[in-house]
């Protein structure tokens, strides 16, 4: 597949060089037959210097020289990237788009009805190999055009095709959700130091734990309940600990923060 693909990024943000390093890494594209677009000379410079490839200013260019192209810009030019290139787009190409809240119907209206799309929401944990993605099909998209999508992005984590109307939820949780847990690591780490733990130990093992969590939810299958429980021992230190995060409503605020961050994401597609 490497010495076939060729692939072509509209942005070339860190998300867009994040994935366009995994996918070399991962050895599906070559970094020679990888370009990408961006009006910050900053952005193009950290983009080739990462993934070694060409950088451009202009879209069009992009468009002519790739077969897979990813959309990779804030939501507010995605259209005007696509009217672009909308004449270089032919049907032997395909089109990625991680701009979140952007629907597959906004792309069409621009690209065409017959335009093959796949819209595509990664998270950050991207940078290191553990992204968490979520992808629906347009209505055009080939059976190729899914291969091709699990194996790009199962490269640089976990994959899962959803519905598009289920996208926004998936902005909410995982396409938010990195923050959240940076956040949950941060109060863990000031309560270690709060406890009397020097800081870099309590923000060491309070990240190590949350990937460590992780890792065994993942692996075991198990429901996060029974795990917890695992854990949690009658008349022991982690009850005392988890009833006090109940009384604080820390369950709720995070199903809160889903829900917000979903709708914020409903309503940029809105617009």
């Amino acid at each position: 597949m490497a010495a076939k693909l060729t692939l072509g990024f509209l942005g070339a943000g860190k998300m867009a060089t994040a994935l366009a390093k995994g996918f070399v890494e991962a050895g599906i594209v070559l970094p020679r037959h990888i370009t990408a677009s961006d009006p910050v000379k900053a952005a193009r410079e950290a983009f080739a210097r990462e993934a070694g490839a060409k950088v451009v200013e202009n879209n069009q260019a992009v468009a002519e020289a790739a077969d897979i192209l990813v959309l990779a810009v804030k939501p507010d030019q995605a259209l005007l990237v696509l009217e672009d290139i909308h004449k270089h787009f032919s049907p032997d190409k395909c089109l990625f788009s991680i701009v979140a809240g952007l629907p597959l119907a906004a792309m069409e209206s621009v690209l065409g009805e017959t335009a093959r799309l796949v819209r595509v929401m990664p998270n950050t944990p991207a940078l290191v190999g553990a992204s968490a993605t979520a992808y629906a099909l347009g209505p055009a998209a080939r059976k190729e055009d899914e291969a091709l999508a699990e194996k790009l992005f199962s490269s640089v984590g976990r994959a899962i095709r959803v519905k598009e109307s289920l996208l926004d939820a998936v902005t909410g949780l995982s396409g938010s959700g990195p923050a959240y847990v940076f956040m949950i690591i941060e109060a863990l780490s000031d309560g270690g130091v709060a406890a009397g733990l020097p800081r870099p130990i309590a923000t060491e093992l309070a990240a190590q734990t949350v990937f460590g969590a992780a890792k065994l939810l993942l692996e075991s299958g198990q429901h996060p309940g029974a795990l917890k429980d695992m854990v949690t021992s009658p008349g022991g230190t982690t009850i005392e600990g988890l009833h006090e995060l109940e009384k604080a409503g820390v369950r709720g605020a995070l199903i809160n923060a889903v829900r917000a961050a979903a709708d914020k994401s409903a309503r940029l597609g809105q617009r």
